[in-house]
């Protein structure tokens, strides 16, 4: 339930809606809402920009394109990539952070923030038979090493990485961390949701759940503290450049779409938003 009290705040950013819900400040000389607000909304538009594969001018694509083994990197560079290390290692390799040639050759070269999405329901009926996704065997993920004491990414030279699976969530936990003194709040990034506070605990928000095709809510979850979080096929589907329906979320062992059979999974985690996206896509 949203209290009438809170600031309801929205923007764009990372090709997403972002929403911020914050109730009355708790703690001597926090900002007022509105003000927290605009800082946050700083913040995520910052995030975006500088781990974005989609811009040349970014801290990650810089890291893609440089020869190097051992490249100095950012701290927030550093953190989004070890999220991502951190959701394969928790996935056991079914969430792969070194699939961009994959991505990019299934046709996600650019962001799709402005293009007509396909029919999920006609991709559905033209998939190919149903299987499991499975990691990959000799894992590039496994050979990303961040050393936080020199401040230095190393892979191998050629390995390129993509925050996006996890950056969503990982930028709701932050957001939420900053958020801490405020009597209660939810972040919304693009359906990772994190939220918090003391009067979340004594009134929890909740949370519609849709359903991938339709997009009615199917059902409700309450959260007072945690993460949620849904990955679902119907949030960038396209035809590839052979006609053929694909989506972002990758079979690692074959490196292509993967058709399971499932459309979309919610998961919550009373960590927070990262664990809960990395939980929706096992």
């Amino acid at each position: 339930m949203t209290v009438s009290t809170e600031l309801d705040y929205t923007f764009r950013a990372m090709g997403s809606d972002i929403r911020l819900l914050i109730g009355p400040a708790l703690a001597p000389g926090a900002p007022e809402p509105l003000a927290a607000a605009d800082r946050e909304r700083d913040f995520v538009l910052g995030f975006g920009r500088r781990l974005s594969r989609f811009r040349d001018d970014s801290e990650l694509s810089a890291l893609n394109r440089d020869p190097r083994s051992v490249v100095t990197a950012s701290a927030l560079l550093r953190a989004a990539v070890a999220a991502g290390l951190w959701a394969a290692q928790r996935s056991d390799g079914l969430i792969d952070p070194t699939l961009v040639r994959e991505l990019e050759s299934a046709g996600y070269v650019t962001s799709l923030e402005d293009a007509e999405p396909a029919s999920l329901a006609d991709a559905v009926a033209s998939a190919p038979a149903r299987r499991p996704a499975r990691p990959r065997a000799q894992a590039r993920w496994r050979d990303v090493v961040i050393d936080d004491d020199a401040a230095t990414i190393t892979r191998p030279p050629g390995t390129m990485i993509d925050t996006g699976g996890t950056g969503k969530g990982l930028c709701a936990d932050a957001v939420a961390q900053r958020l801490g003194r405020y009597s209660r709040f939810l972040v919304d990034c693009g359906g990772d949701i994190a939220v918090g506070g003391v009067g979340a605990q004594l009134d929890p928000y909740e949370i519609g759940i849709e359903h991938p095709l339709s997009g009615a809510t199917i059902g409700c979850i309450d959260l007072a503290r945690g993460g949620v979080a849904t990955s679902g096929l119907n949030v960038n589907i396209w035809r590839d450049r052979h006609g053929r329906y694909a989506h972002h979320l990758l079979d690692p062992r074959s490196g292509r779409p993967a058709w399971t059979g499932l459309l979309a999974a919610t998961a919550v985690s009373p960590a927070g938003a990262l664990e809960a996206e990395t939980l929706s896509k096992m």
